[in-house]
């Protein structure tokens, strides 16, 4: 008879669930993709393989979770706090505080390269990536629509797959550039959201 306590849904279930993701994740910054198999998360759990396949059903789908939380701890500082800004003034003096706090976590930039080196190798992880992109676009254009309610829904559309595109590149340059000044990209930024300066 199977451990109630230990299925997907319960508690102690969910414990479990997340000590794999966690412990996938923090291999995948250690060694990259190559790293995270299925016996070296096992053993970095403190769980047995067998679990992976129970709550997972395999590496595959535990790749695609770790791929979730990854883009996640990449991408979400810099949107949430985007979103949160009940103006333009305030998205804007949110990014100049958060770009360089996130892109200073050698953490996230390991993260950052190993999703991109896993979306060009495995088309599973990178649909997942292209899937949290798009929501995080519809997100910012959601938040303009706020901001600007005379905006067309596809100028909206447009301006914010320019804004997730200059986040992009204002995080990809500051992480390889942490001398870079981001003030030239951040009003930038501010003249695409219709900041007043």
């Amino acid at each position: 008879m199977t451990n109630l306590v230990d299925r997907p849904n319960s508690p102690r279930g969910q414990r479990r669930r997340e000590g794999l993701i966690e412990a996938g994740l923090a291999l995948l910054i250690e060694g990259g993709w190559p790293a995270v198999t299925t016996r070296a998360v096992a053993a970095r759990s403190g769980a047995n393989v067998g679990l992976i396949h129970y709550h997972f059903g395999g590496l595959s789908a535990l790749h695609l979770e770790i791929a979730r939380r990854a883009g996640d701890t990449v991408m979400m500082p810099v949107l949430e706090a985007l979103l949160a800004a009940p103006d333009a003034g305030s998205a804007l003096d949110a990014m100049r505080r958060v770009v360089p706090r996130v892109t200073g976590d050698e953490k996230v930039l390991r993260l950052a390269v190993e999703l991109m080196a896993g979306a060009m190798r495995e088309p599973e992880l990178g649909d997942a990536l292209r899937v949290g992109l798009r929501e995080a676009r519809v997100q910012i254009a959601d938040w303009l629509g706020a901001l600007n309610p005379q905006w067309t829904a596809e100028r909206r559309t447009g301006v914010a797959t320019l804004v997730a595109a200059l986040l992009d590149g204002m995080m990809l340059h500051h992480l390889l550039d942490a001398e870079l000044s981001l003030e030239p990209a951040v009003a930038a930024l501010g003249e695409l959201i219709g900041a007043s300066s």
